[in-house]
């Protein structure tokens, strides 16, 4: 594994500090001056992931939790429960692609250190997601300065503990434009 400061922009001064957008719809988004260059530690880089999924209105509505975070992976988790299930019982397809799409999304801005979009994913199901909690992990695993190349593993526990794959991704994210970077 690369060594935080290695890959989060070793050029940057010292004393970095995250900033509030004052108003409109980035309002919640935390930003990092334009002119600073400080690598991030570690607490930083969590906070300022965790911020971004704090802004993100659908995660909330799903109970979604983000709880890991590194400099180009993420990890998301989402208690099942019959609200998110389809008619025969399993996790839907549609709450499987949103986790693998949104792991994918952190794992590739973090490995761009700074905001990052979706330009195109695919994922295949492999088998119905039928457990207690369903984990996707995600690592970015090719950056460029304005794309990353990212890959997902969709896991379910079972009552037992035990993980069970049941879907993987594969996406491409790069910078959102106009947005600062991290």
């Amino acid at each position: 594994m690369t060594a935080l400061s290695d890959r989060l922009r070793p050029d940057r001064p010292p004393n970095s500090r995250v900033t509030q957008a004052p108003s409109g719809p980035d309002a919640a988004i935390p930003r990092f001056p334009q002119n600073d260059r400080t690598p991030l530690v570690t607490t930083d880089l969590a906070g300022f992931a965790h911020s971004i999924f704090q802004a993100q209105p659908f995660s909330k509505f799903l109970g979604a939790q983000l709880t890991s975070v590194g400099p180009d992976s993420a990890e998301i988790r989402l208690v099942n429960r019959p609200e998110i299930q389809q008619q025969h019982g399993f996790v839907h397809g549609g709450v499987l692609s949103y986790l693998a799409d949104n792991a994918l999304t952190f794992a590739g801005g973090l490995a761009l250190g700074g905001d990052a979009l979706t330009a195109e994913y695919k994922i295949n199901y492999v088998r119905p997601a039928v457990g207690d909690l369903v984990i996707a992990r995600a690592e970015a695993t090719a950056t460029t300065r304005r794309q990353a190349v990212c890959r997902c593993s969709v896991y379910v526990v079972s009552e037992q503990g035990e993980e069970h794959l049941v879907a993987v991704a594969q996406g491409t994210i790069v910078r959102a434009a106009g947005k600062q970077e991290v």
